[in-house]
Protein backbone atom coordinates (compact mmCIF):
# COMPACT_ATOMS: atom_id res chain seq x y z
CA UNK A 1 0.00 0.00 0.00
CA UNK A 2 1.16 3.50 -0.59
CA UNK A 3 0.27 6.79 0.95
CA UNK A 4 -1.22 7.70 -2.42
CA UNK A 5 -3.78 4.90 -2.27
CA UNK A 6 -4.64 5.65 1.34
CA UNK A 7 -5.32 9.30 0.43
CA UNK A 8 -7.34 8.33 -2.63
CA UNK A 9 -9.45 5.98 -0.51
CA UNK A 10 -10.05 8.71 2.04
CA UNK A 11 -11.01 11.28 -0.61
CA UNK A 12 -13.73 8.99 -1.96
CA UNK A 13 -15.79 10.18 1.02
CA UNK A 14 -15.67 13.76 -0.23
CA UNK A 15 -13.45 16.80 -0.80
CA UNK A 16 -10.92 17.78 1.80
CA UNK A 17 -8.34 20.48 2.40
CA UNK A 18 -4.78 19.38 3.11
CA UNK A 19 -5.24 20.16 6.81
CA UNK A 20 -8.54 18.28 6.99
CA UNK A 21 -7.06 15.38 5.01
CA UNK A 22 -4.20 15.10 7.51
CA UNK A 23 -6.62 15.10 10.47
CA UNK A 24 -9.05 12.65 8.83
CA UNK A 25 -6.10 10.47 7.85
CA UNK A 26 -4.86 10.31 11.43
CA UNK A 27 -8.34 9.42 12.72
CA UNK A 28 -9.07 6.68 10.17
CA UNK A 29 -6.56 5.39 7.64
CA UNK A 30 -3.73 6.29 10.02
CA UNK A 31 -4.53 3.23 12.12
CA UNK A 32 -3.47 0.97 9.26
CA UNK A 33 -1.00 3.21 7.41
CA UNK A 34 1.11 5.71 9.34
CA UNK A 35 2.15 8.92 7.59
CA UNK A 36 3.16 12.24 9.13
CA UNK A 37 1.80 15.53 7.82
CA UNK A 38 5.19 16.18 6.22
CA UNK A 39 4.47 13.30 3.83
CA UNK A 40 0.76 13.97 3.27
CA UNK A 41 0.98 17.53 1.89
CA UNK A 42 3.67 16.79 -0.73
CA UNK A 43 1.83 13.65 -1.81
CA UNK A 44 -1.39 15.62 -2.32
CA UNK A 45 0.51 18.02 -4.59
CA UNK A 46 2.03 15.11 -6.55
CA UNK A 47 -1.38 13.47 -6.88
CA UNK A 48 -2.81 16.73 -8.22
CA UNK A 49 0.06 17.01 -10.71
CA UNK A 50 -0.63 13.40 -11.80
CA UNK A 51 -4.34 14.14 -12.35
CA UNK A 52 -5.60 11.83 -9.60
CA UNK A 53 -7.11 14.70 -7.63
CA UNK A 54 -8.00 18.27 -8.43
CA UNK A 55 -7.38 21.22 -6.12
CA UNK A 56 -9.74 24.16 -5.84
CA UNK A 57 -9.13 27.34 -3.88
CA UNK A 58 -11.81 27.83 -1.21
CA UNK A 59 -12.30 30.75 1.15
CA UNK A 60 -10.68 30.37 4.55
CA UNK A 61 -11.21 33.27 6.89
CA UNK A 62 -11.80 36.82 5.71
CA UNK A 63 -8.64 37.21 3.62
CA UNK A 64 -7.26 33.79 2.93
CA UNK A 65 -7.89 30.65 0.89
CA UNK A 66 -7.05 26.98 1.20
CA UNK A 67 -6.79 24.28 -1.42
CA UNK A 68 -9.60 21.75 -1.24
CA UNK A 69 -8.90 18.46 -3.00
CA UNK A 70 -11.39 16.18 -4.74
CA UNK A 71 -10.74 12.82 -6.32
CA UNK A 72 -10.98 12.71 -10.11
CA UNK A 73 -12.28 9.88 -12.29
CA UNK A 74 -8.64 9.01 -13.01
CA UNK A 75 -8.04 8.86 -9.24
CA UNK A 76 -11.03 6.57 -8.73
CA UNK A 77 -9.73 4.31 -11.51
CA UNK A 78 -6.27 4.22 -9.89
CA UNK A 79 -7.86 3.25 -6.56
CA UNK A 80 -9.94 0.50 -8.21
CA UNK A 81 -6.86 -0.82 -10.00
CA UNK A 82 -4.92 -0.95 -6.74
CA UNK A 83 -7.84 -2.58 -4.89
CA UNK A 84 -8.01 -5.32 -7.53
CA UNK A 85 -4.26 -5.96 -7.62
CA UNK A 86 -2.56 -8.66 -5.57
CA UNK A 87 -0.29 -7.18 -2.94
CA UNK A 88 3.30 -8.20 -2.44
CA UNK A 89 4.25 -9.05 1.12
CA UNK A 90 7.16 -7.08 2.50
CA UNK A 91 10.06 -8.75 4.30
CA UNK A 92 9.57 -8.76 8.06
CA UNK A 93 11.47 -6.26 10.21
CA UNK A 94 10.29 -6.81 13.74
CA UNK A 95 12.71 -5.52 16.40
CA UNK A 96 10.60 -6.79 19.32
CA UNK A 97 10.60 -10.38 18.13
CA UNK A 98 14.24 -10.09 17.08
CA UNK A 99 15.18 -8.94 20.57
CA UNK A 100 13.17 -11.77 22.12
CA UNK A 101 15.07 -14.32 20.05
CA UNK A 102 18.23 -13.38 22.00
CA UNK A 103 16.88 -12.94 25.52
CA UNK A 104 19.60 -15.28 26.77
CA UNK A 105 21.84 -12.18 26.55
CA UNK A 106 19.43 -10.00 28.50
CA UNK A 107 18.98 -9.53 32.20
CA UNK A 108 15.80 -11.55 32.95
CA UNK A 109 14.17 -8.61 34.71
CA UNK A 110 14.82 -6.33 31.70
CA UNK A 111 13.40 -8.99 29.37
CA UNK A 112 10.30 -9.17 31.58
CA UNK A 113 10.03 -5.35 31.41
CA UNK A 114 10.21 -5.50 27.60
CA UNK A 115 7.39 -8.01 27.46
CA UNK A 116 5.25 -6.14 29.98
CA UNK A 117 5.64 -2.96 27.91
CA UNK A 118 4.66 -4.95 24.83
CA UNK A 119 1.55 -6.25 26.58
CA UNK A 120 0.60 -2.77 27.83
CA UNK A 121 1.08 -1.28 24.36
CA UNK A 122 -1.11 -3.86 22.67
CA UNK A 123 -3.79 -3.73 25.36
CA UNK A 124 -4.01 0.00 24.76
CA UNK A 125 -4.14 -0.53 20.99
CA UNK A 126 -6.79 -3.27 21.27
CA UNK A 127 -8.90 -0.97 23.45
CA UNK A 128 -8.57 1.84 20.89
CA UNK A 129 -9.26 -0.42 17.88
CA UNK A 130 -12.27 -1.96 19.65
CA UNK A 131 -13.67 1.49 20.37
CA UNK A 132 -13.18 2.56 16.77
CA UNK A 133 -14.72 -0.66 15.45
CA UNK A 134 -17.76 -0.08 17.66
CA UNK A 135 -18.16 3.49 16.38
CA UNK A 136 -17.84 2.20 12.80
CA UNK A 137 -20.53 -0.43 13.31
CA UNK A 138 -22.79 2.18 14.94
CA UNK A 139 -21.91 4.67 12.13
CA UNK A 140 -21.00 7.28 14.73
CA UNK A 141 -17.32 7.49 13.78
CA UNK A 142 -17.07 10.91 12.00
CA UNK A 143 -15.35 9.63 8.85
CA UNK A 144 -17.81 6.75 8.49
CA UNK A 145 -20.76 9.08 9.11
CA UNK A 146 -19.47 11.36 6.35
CA UNK A 147 -18.87 8.42 4.01
CA UNK A 148 -22.32 6.84 4.47
CA UNK A 149 -23.97 10.25 4.04
CA UNK A 150 -22.34 10.50 0.60
CA UNK A 151 -23.38 7.07 -0.68
CA UNK A 152 -26.84 5.51 -1.21
CA UNK A 153 -28.39 3.56 1.66
CA UNK A 154 -27.96 0.24 -0.18
CA UNK A 155 -24.15 0.72 0.06
CA UNK A 156 -24.04 1.46 3.80
CA UNK A 157 -23.88 -2.14 4.99
CA UNK A 158 -20.91 -2.91 2.71
CA UNK A 159 -19.07 0.28 3.65
CA UNK A 160 -19.46 -0.38 7.36
CA UNK A 161 -18.81 -4.14 7.21
CA UNK A 162 -15.50 -3.82 5.37
CA UNK A 163 -14.19 -1.08 7.66
CA UNK A 164 -15.22 -3.13 10.74
CA UNK A 165 -13.53 -6.20 9.21
CA UNK A 166 -10.23 -4.30 8.89
CA UNK A 167 -10.36 -3.33 12.57
CA UNK A 168 -11.24 -6.90 13.57
CA UNK A 169 -7.95 -7.94 11.98
CA UNK A 170 -6.08 -5.31 13.99
CA UNK A 171 -7.80 -6.44 17.19
CA UNK A 172 -6.97 -10.10 16.49
CA UNK A 173 -3.34 -9.21 15.73
CA UNK A 174 -3.11 -7.21 18.97
CA UNK A 175 -4.56 -10.05 21.01
CA UNK A 176 -2.08 -12.43 19.41
CA UNK A 177 0.83 -10.15 20.43
CA UNK A 178 -0.50 -10.01 24.01
CA UNK A 179 -0.76 -13.80 24.16
CA UNK A 180 2.75 -14.20 22.73
CA UNK A 181 4.26 -11.80 25.29
CA UNK A 182 2.42 -13.51 28.16
CA UNK A 183 3.91 -16.83 27.02
CA UNK A 184 7.30 -15.11 26.96
CA UNK A 185 6.91 -14.08 30.60
CA UNK A 186 6.11 -17.69 31.51
CA UNK A 187 9.13 -18.89 29.52
CA UNK A 188 11.47 -16.48 31.32
CA UNK A 189 10.12 -17.65 34.68
CA UNK A 190 10.63 -21.28 33.66
CA UNK A 191 14.17 -20.79 32.28
CA UNK A 192 15.53 -18.11 34.57
CA UNK A 193 13.63 -18.71 37.80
Amino acid sequence: MSLRHALLAMLTAGPSTGYDAAKRFEASVGHVWHAPDSQIYPELRRMEKDGLIVGEQVRWGPRSTKTQYSITEEGENALREWENASLDYQPVRDPVHMQAAYYEWADPDRARDHLRRHIAHYREQVELWTSIRTSIVEATQPNIAKRVAKFPAEDHERIIAYKAFAYEGLIDRGMSEINWAEKGLELIDKLEG
